[in-house]
């Protein structure tokens, strides 16, 4: 069942193969397919095979769809995982070469802010320090050590940037800790130095597979080359023009390195795409080829023409939320659809609020994609840190991020020396701070807070022997003051108490669990019941998201708002000139759609209290008009789509009344 060039593609195991998978081409199903011919024809067995993709998602049904081609024993050796997944692998095994010990802890993005800010002190901004966070993030993106920022500062920003890098390794050193950035940037540093290591790892990985290879940074990309070395025996499967990551550090230009990289790379075009109506794709195809391109490909599709694209004008956000409402009534009722299959898309988060509401008031189940997860919130991370404290005394992410919650005034230096002497004595930091010895190093001050911070951690120690999870919570609120440190450092009470709320919520999911204890084994099995519920994916209802959200997935109905000069594209990319990304988004987008696609856009924005007149998205124009059903041009077709939508409207208002 596959098109000659998806065939091509599978088939081909003589050397590097780079292969354009145009949106809705089959590209997954094509990796599946080349895993399992790779695996029959001898090229390389299971445990030796590497597929990467971005996202644990995306891995996990990459997974789930090779299990059903190839035989049980080669799926379980089969390694299907995300970039940052296979560095933690790597670093796991290779720790020691890496200058890291056994058990190192890694920091999640909220754990790495929080050292930024101790490092840079009270006085700078939120925003600079979100500024110096993500500059330090580029620098290990591309590959730079410290040593080679500041050789390269020429500027007293740059300067400041690099002695913060400088000085945030060396408290991760003395932590014993990597953030996610050095999941890459290690082994890359790692494979360079030591030939060894390298050439043992490209035995250990005897073919490796990428997805979304236009998503890859500098970093990851330098990874991918070590891995496969001069024999290029990989499959690079992307699409340059779905690269919508260059905020985070994609670069698609290492589509191109490839070709320079490897002379003898091959390259196979999927065009056939197997989801879009013929308008819509011609929509996308007219939009994307205003962007440069090296390679050039243009997709087709086999459905049916489709209904034109709708393109809504609207007075102000409020308006064109009322009306997405009303047209999704309408829509749902002529075509038959499933509210999970609609979906209303937009450039970013806070474009949501309007619809939200005009969706309550008609009663139309949503789902918000992308919004704080509950086990992503401030208050519940704490709490489960402290559970992961008590279920593994060498976790030092957990203690670095409860040691001071609530504020025990343990200082940044007092935390960093505690470090550098539990690395010297090859101790977690929980055991560093139960040794007298480690203690009398310490000024006397932080030495008394710390051991009052163990006396806490060994009484729940004590107490979690003889009780369950949610009662240990209760004891930990009681006996650790958290409780009142909501409210203390809540801005108000409204907010304070909604942050206790999300605390009871999650000890009430731990009550809900009969007879669970809080022992060590008993929380892993609980902490992984939490993460299921918080996957539930919403249901029959229409999903809300962010473009950037929408990526590799489909709907029957899109629609796609905020279609104005200033908001897509982005002001910021207006003003800087940066349109191919922005062009790239909206194709994304569009791309979603399988039946149905209906743009809008507002008159007017309201800002600070002021009202700004907007015009409708220079990316419009660039639409063919064939293919679109803008108002005011066609009065008959306006006033026949009102009567539809007025009619199913007064439908659904009947039904809700009774």
């Amino acid at each position: 069942m596959l098109n000659p060039q998806q065939r091509a593609a599978v088939e081909y195991c003589d050397g590097p193969l780079l292969v354009l998978a145009g949106a809705g081409s089959g590209k997954t199903r094509v990796i599946a397919e080349k895993i399992a011919h790779l695996i029959a024809r001898g090229v390389a067995p299971a445990h030796k095979i590497a597929a990467i993709t971005f996202t644990n998602k995306a891995a996990r049904e990459m997974r789930e769809r090779v299990a059903k081609r190839i035989e049980r024993d080669d799926a379980e050796a089969l390694s299907v995982c995300t970039f940052h997944a296979l560095g933690l692998k790597f670093l796991q095994i290779e720790h020691a070469r890496a200058g890291l010990r056994r058990g190192f802890s890694v920091l999640d993005a909220d754990d790495s802010a929080q050292l930024v800010k101790e490092l840079a002190g009270a006085s700078v901004k939120p925003e600079q320090l979100f500024l110096l966070r993500n500059l330090i993030s580029r620098a290990k993106n591309d590959g730079l050590t410290p040593e080679q920022t500041l050789d390269r500062a020429r500027s007293p920003r740059e300067l400041q940037v690099a002695q913060m890098y400088a000085a945030y390794q060396r408290r991760l050193a003395a932590f014993n800790a990597v953030d996610f950035d050095d999941l890459i940037r290690l082994p890359v540093q790692v494979l360079e130095q030591d030939h060894e290591t390298r050439d043992a790892w490209r035995e250990r990985i005897r073919y490796l597979l990428v997805d979304e290879c236009q998503d890859t940074n500098a970093a990851q990309y330098a990874l991918l080359k070590l891995l496969a070395g001069e024999r290029g025996a990989f499959t690079c499967v992307g699409d340059d023009d779905q690269s919508i990551y260059a905020w985070r550090g994609a670069d698609p230009g290492n589509l191109d390195k490839l070709a320079h990289d490897y002379p003898e790379l091959r390259v196979i075009k999927l065009e056939q795409n197997y989801r879009c109506g013929q308008r819509i794709l011609r929509a996308a195809n007219a939009l994307i080829a205003n962007n440069p391109h090296v390679h050039v490909k243009k997709l087709w599709s086999a459905h049916d023409e489709g209904e034109r694209i709708r393109v809504l004008e609207c007075r102000d956000a409020e308006h064109e939320a009322e009306r997405v409402a009303a047209n999704l009534i309408h829509l749902r009722e002529k075509h038959a659809l499933a509210w999970s299959q609609c979906t209303v898309l937009y450039r970013g988060n806070h474009q949501s609020r309007a619809l939200e509401k005009a969706l309550r008031l008609n009663r139309i189940p949503y789902h918000l994609t992308g919004a704080l997860s509950f086990l992503d919130r401030h208050e519940v991370k704490d709490v489960l840190a402290y559970l992961r404290l008590l279920a593994n005394p060498d976790d030092d992410a957990a203690f670095l991020r409860v040691v001071n919650v609530p504020r025990r005034e343990i200082g940044a230096t007092t935390l960093e020396k505690l470090g550098a002497l539990a690395q010297s004595k090859h101790l977690s930091l929980l055991r560093a701070a139960r040794n007298d010895s480690v203690l009398k190093q310490l000024p006397a001050r932080a030495a008394s807070s710390l051991h009052g911070f163990v006396a806490l951690i060994d009484s729940l120690d004590a107490q979690a022997e003889r009780t369950n999870a949610a009662e240990l919570v209760e004891e930990l609120l009681r006996r650790s003051g958290y409780a009142q440190h909501l409210a203390a450092s809540s801005k108000d009470a409204v907010l304070g108490e909604r942050r206790l709320g999300n605390v009871r919520e999650l000890i009430e999911w731990f009550r809900a669990i009969q007879g669970a204890r809080a022992r060590a084994g008993d929380l892993a099995a609980q902490l992984a019941l939490l993460a299921q519920v918080d996957r539930d994916d919403g249901g029959d209802a229409v999903r809300l998201m962010t473009l950037h959200a929408a990526k590799g997935l489909e709907f029957r109905c899109v629609h796609i708002v905020g279609l104005e000069d200033g908001t897509l594209p982005h002001e910021g990319a207006l003003d800087e000139g940066r349109l191919d990304e922005e062009r790239r988004l909206l194709y994304v987008g569009i791309t979603r759609a399988k039946e149905l696609l209906v743009l809008s856009h507002s008159a007017q924005a309201r800002r600070y209290g002021q009202v700004f007149a907007q015009k409708p998205s220079r990316f419009i124009d660039e639409l063919p008009s064939t293919d679109l059903h803008r108002e005011g041009i066609d009065p008959e077709a306006d006033a026949q789509a009102r009567r539809e939508i007025a009619s199913a409207h007064l439908e659904r208002l009947t039904a809700m009344l009774g």
